[in-house]
Formats: C-alpha cells, sequence, structure tokens
C-alpha cells in the first residue's frame, strides 16, 4: 500500500514576479497567480485526495482554497518559507549592493551560515523534514496534497533524492510534484510539472 503526498508551490505574487526574496513577509497571490490556481484546480479535479494542508502564508493559503474548493484545508505555520531576514523584499542586485560579503557566504556555504535576524538552514531542514514524516505517518495508504512554498518543497525533494546541494531543485511557481512513500521509502514520481499552464 502506498502513500502519495502531492507538492505544490503556490502561484505568482508581486513580490515573485519581481524576482525579490519572499519568506516571512505574507504576501497575496496577484491576478496571474489566481489565474493559475484555477488552471490546476481544472487539472486535478478528478484526483480523489484524501486530506489538504497548507502553509498559513496568505500567497499559499488562498492558492489552496481555489484549487481545493469542496475541501477543507488543514493551515500549518510549519509549512512557511523559511525567513530571510535581512535579505527580506529584496532582489539580488539590492543585496549584492547592501549585503555582499554575507550574500556571497550564504551562497556558497548556506548551512554553515545563518541570514541574519532570519532562520538558519538547519533549523529550517529540520522544521520541513519533521512535519512532513508527521504527514506521511498521519497518510498511509492515502494521498494527501501540501500547499506551500519553494524552500520547503526543495527540501522534501532534496531528503528523498539525498541531494547534498541545496540550490538544486527548485520548484516553478504554481507546480505541482508528487512523492510516494512504499514500506517508509519515499520515490520521486514528478517534478515540477507545470504543463496545466500551457495555452
Amino acid at each position: 500500500m502506498s502513500t502519495r503526498i502531492i507538492l505544490i508551490r503556490h502561484g505568482e505574487t508581486d513580490y515573485s514576479s519581481g524576482k525579490r526574496y519572499c519568506g516571512i513577509t505574507d504576501a497575496d497571490l496577484n491576478d496571474k497567480g489566481i489565474a493559475q490556481a484555477q488552471r490546476l484546480c481544472q487539472r486535478l479535479d478528478r484526483e480523489k485526495i484524501d486530506k489538504v494542508y497548507s502553509s498559513d502564508s496568505k500567497r499559499a493559503f488562498n492558492f489552496a482554497r481555489i484549487i481545493f474548493k469542496d475541501l477543507s484545508i488543514e493551515s500549518l505555520p510549519g509549512l512557511r518559507e523559511i525567513n530571510f531576514g535581512i535579505f527580506e523584499g529584496l532582489g539580488h542586485e539590492e543585496i549584492l549592493e547592501k549585503h555582499p560579503d554575507v550574500y556571497a557566504e550564504w551562497l556558497k556555504k548556506p548551512f554553515d551560515n545563518a541570514i541574519p535576524e532570519g532562520d538558519s538552514l538547519v533549523d529550517f531542514k529540520k522544521r520541513v523534514e519533521g512535519l512532513f514524516r508527521e504527514i506521511v505517518s498521519l497518510n498511509k495508504g492515502k494521498t494527501a496534497a501540501m500547499v506551500t512554498h519553494g524552500g520547503p518543497i526543495r527540501i522534501i525533494i532534496g531528503s528523498i533524492l539525498d541531494s547534498k546541494n541545496i540550490w538544486d531543485k527548485m520548484p516553478g511557481l504554481a507546480s505541482l510534484s508528487i512523492v510516494e512513500f512504499k514500506n517508509d521509502t519515499g520515490k520521486v514520481l514528478l517534478f515540477n510539472d507545470r504543463g496545466h499552464l500551457d495555452g
């Protein structure tokens, strides 16, 4: 008996369209993000989903409400994005200008260098992996959906693939990934599928 977890990254916000770091900032979906949710709703319309979990951030929870309009959604603060601290709200070039040394060290050795005023990746990884294991355990033999952010999905997929590169496997906005567990062994069935956004 297998357990399937559908991992969904929220849709576009004004922060993501402007390529700005958005962790704890509670940005909501923009019009394009709402349209992306409607497309994904159509795609998952015939999928049997037993349970839905979502980050309590507006951009994730409102995305989940559009996709799973007929299902109850459990809001979990543990599925929030990492707190980017002094990088919050800034784009790549702005960070290079304001915090060049801190940024360079964080990009080079992210697990050894916590962002000032933000979360350490070690703590973030522990939080996400712990909650994910709990969700898998609670839904054995079922299909659950998780609507969350790029960081948590990257951590989950990287953990299953035993990837050492935190910057690898970044899911796109409004993307769909599926992992399956059999006998406590995880397998990535689908990653970063955005076919529903075509056309």
